[in-house]
């Protein structure tokens, strides 16, 4: 019999939950048009593609000619479509029943538009938990892929990964394909006649063995020096025309594969993601001692044979590592409680649109990809948290003052709103905001990011490499290591606290700085009054520190006893992000004057009053003192990796502002008013 090999090719295509257009439309021009005209040339190369739902909406809008194509693919069964969640969630960080909403509504929305109802579904990041098993049955998918590194995690081998499986969880089943992560690496990346040749080495005579491939469309012409390789040197068509030209390669969809071949078999996953991944999710050393062993096992020849036993962290780690990504996921799954807790008839559409935008994966994590360290991303998902929250709290009431402890780390959180602020107080000692709303602007003020210690700042000063030390192809992102900006080690610096809002300290006359301890607060029904002692040479000195919100305006009030004899000054640090950074968009005002963007470093002596006006945010902050103060202000920003290399990204506006011991007899009280 003559051999043969299934080519079970698919595409995924997201763009995150409020990325600029300007990159939505790069990419298509880039990557989703050309890929799309391309395989409309060539009928009987058959593929799957999934769609993100945001990216989708944006697609059909901005280039229907190009999804014209696509639907005129799917109708003459050249092309499979996928669904997934409908904001590209990942499904197991999401509560069970928003996992069958967001399926479905990308499902029908599939099916409205461009008229197939997908029996497959993509997984965000192949996260694979065992608990999405329900959802993803309940929701009508039939398969998912996930990698074959999964697999081998349970033993298998992979010579016998060229099919699919079957799993259960608590009653329900779904099939499982396991994509090969010898052809993630090949593709687009080695020559086409190299590619061919190698899914040609695959084929045997069963008529059940497929070649499995399913990753990033971006891979296609966004990635470094991938558009001209793929467009502009003919890539991609030499690869079609090569795997038509064969009489063993198979193109085939999912879905015929599928309903052709048999199960392999029942198979349990343990809980999982991509390779890369598991470094990713470590945070230092531990992210340094698992790259070390890898490379150790690699020296020594191990690697492929004891890499799924050399596992690193999972998915979820993120909330572990980055605190801010806690807190949003833990303000997503208070917000889905009281969403799924309303009547059904004060539910409505556009608070479940809300809902699924504050579910979208990319600002919860940090990877190759920016995520979490790009403030567009948080600040869309916190822009819909609060629109969410807003048409909450219109149908339910809320108390002006709720304490809890939501991030689950052993200190309570006291929330403090009037309906047109909201500030989120931190009872951890510190007594910082970690939250500071406007509904009016859906925008969260304390939006920042904490510097920590990442794995890859040990790369940033090495040797520069650009090259790729295969014969022929590009380089895999993944072998790249180039800089955007020029990085120093001040740069990458960390942070020894949080960098919240209102961070107070004493600083002796030697410079010596000790932040403040703040005990627990005192009974209030919307206030809140806590106190903390000074380090000061004054014996039993005390400051007093009462927030409290009036209407457009956040009120921070510091009053001082037992200060004879002080010395030394009173400091309060105040993280803001301003969504300009330091773009045009921002500046500075201190009355008729604009001394500069946020982005510079600024000193002033004898301010009470200092304008942050911000046109990306449509509004500004206005900061007042009852004392004249001392102003430091700073940029802050983080250093990061991206597809294109190391960069700088800033996070906030620094605002230090300080007093001397002789000027806080009467006390202070900082507002910010919020316009």
């Amino acid at each position: 019999m003559a051999k043969s090999v299934a080519l079970l090719l698919g595409v995924h295509a997201h763009q995150p939950v409020g990325n600029f257009e300007s990159v939505l439309d790069d990419a298509h021009v880039r990557c989703y048009g050309p890929f799309l005209r391309v395989l409309h040339q060539y009928p009987d190369f058959r593929f799957a593609i999934h769609i993100s739902g945001w990216l989708l909406e944006y697609m059909l809008k901005h280039y229907p000619d190009d999804m014209a194509l696509l639907k005129e693919m799917v109708e003459r069964e050249q092309a499979e479509l996928f669904g997934a969640g409908f904001t590209e969630p990942v499904l197991a960080s999401i509560p069970a029943r928003d996992r069958v909403g967001q399926i479905n509504k990308l499902s029908s929305y599939l099916k409205q538009h461009l008229g197939q109802t997908p029996q497959g579904a993509w997984l965000t990041e192949r996260v694979w938990e065992s608990t999405v098993v329900p959802a993803l049955s309940k929701s009508g998918v039939r398969y998912v892929t996930v990698d074959d590194y999964h697999f081998m995690c349970t033993g298998k081998a992979s010579e016998v990964l060229g099919g699919y499986y079957t799993t259960e969880e608590d009653g329900c089943t779904v099939d499982l394909f396991p994509i090969s992560e010898a052809l993630r690496y090949r593709l687009p990346f080695s020559p086409a006649a190299e590619v061919v040749s190698y899914l040609e080495s695959l084929a045997d005579d069963s008529k059940q063995t497929a070649a499995i491939y399913f990753d990033d469309i971006e891979k296609f012409g966004i990635w470094p020096e991938t558009y001209e390789w793929v467009y502009e040197r003919g890539w991609l068509r030499d690869f079609i025309e090569g795997v038509l030209a064969s009489d063993i390669i198979k193109p085939m969809r999912y879905s015929d594969y599928h309903a052709m071949a048999r199960t392999r078999g029942v198979v349990y996953l343990p809980t999982a993601s991509y390779i890369e991944m598991n470094e990713w999710t470590l945070p230092v050393p531990a992210a340094h001692h698992y790259a070390d062993l890898v490379a150790q096992e690699k020296y020594n020849n191990r690697y492929e044979m004891n890499k799924p036993y050399v596992r690193g962290g999972i998915w979820r780690n993120f909330f572990m590592r980055y605190p801010e990504s806690n807190w949003m996921h833990k303000r997503m799954l208070q917000l889905s409680m009281r969403y799924h807790g309303l009547p059904d008839n004060k539910k409505t559409e556009e608070m479940l649109t809300a809902l699924y935008d504050c579910q979208a994966n990319d600002a919860y994590w940090h990877g190759l990809f920016g995520g979490l360290y790009l403030p567009h991303l948080r600040r869309a998902l916190y822009n819909a948290m609060l629109k969410l929250e807003a048409m909450l709290d219109k149908v339910t009431e809320r108390p002006a003052r709720v304490s809890l402890d939501l991030d689950l780390d052993g200190h309570d959180e006291v929330f403090l709103q009037n309906g047109v602020l909201q500030a989120v107080v931190r009872l951890d000692g510190s007594a910082s905001l970690c939250e500071f709303d406007s509904y009016k602007l859906h925008h969260n003020f304390a939006d920042t990011l904490t510097r920590q210690a990442e794995h890859y700042h040990r790369k940033v000063n090495a040797q520069p490499d650009h090259g790729h030390d295969g014969a022929g192809g590009i380089a895999n992102p993944h072998e790249r290591m180039v800089s955007k900006h020029e990085i120093t080690q001040l740069d990458m610096a960390v942070d020894t606290q949080r960098k919240n809002m209102f961070c107070d300290a004493w600083v002796s006359e030697a410079g010596h700085v000790k932040p403040l301890t703040y005990r627990k607060p005192g009974a209030s029904k919307s206030a809140l009054e806590l106190k903390a002692s000074l380090a000061c040479a004054a014996r039993s000195a005390e400051v007093q520190k009462k927030i409290s919100l009036d209407k457009n305006q956040l009120v921070v009030d510091y009053s001082f006893t037992k200060l004879v004899d002080a010395s030394g000054y009173f400091k309060v640090e105040i993280n803001l992000a301003m969504p300009s950074c330091d773009g045009p968009a921002g500046r500075f005002r201190i009355g008729n004057d604009i001394p500069g963007g946020f982005g510079q470093a600024m000193r002033y002596l004898g301010l009470k009053q200092l304008s942050l006006e911000d046109e990306v945010l449509g509004g500004s902050v206005v900061l007042r003192s009852s004392v004249p103060f001392e102003l430091n202000s700073h940029p802050h920003f983080s250093v990061s990796q991206s597809e294109a290399g190391f960069e700088k990204i800033m996070q906030a506006v620094t605002l230090t502002l300080q007093w001397p011991a002789d000027a806080l007899a009467d006390g202070v009280k900082l507002s910010l008013d919020v316009a």
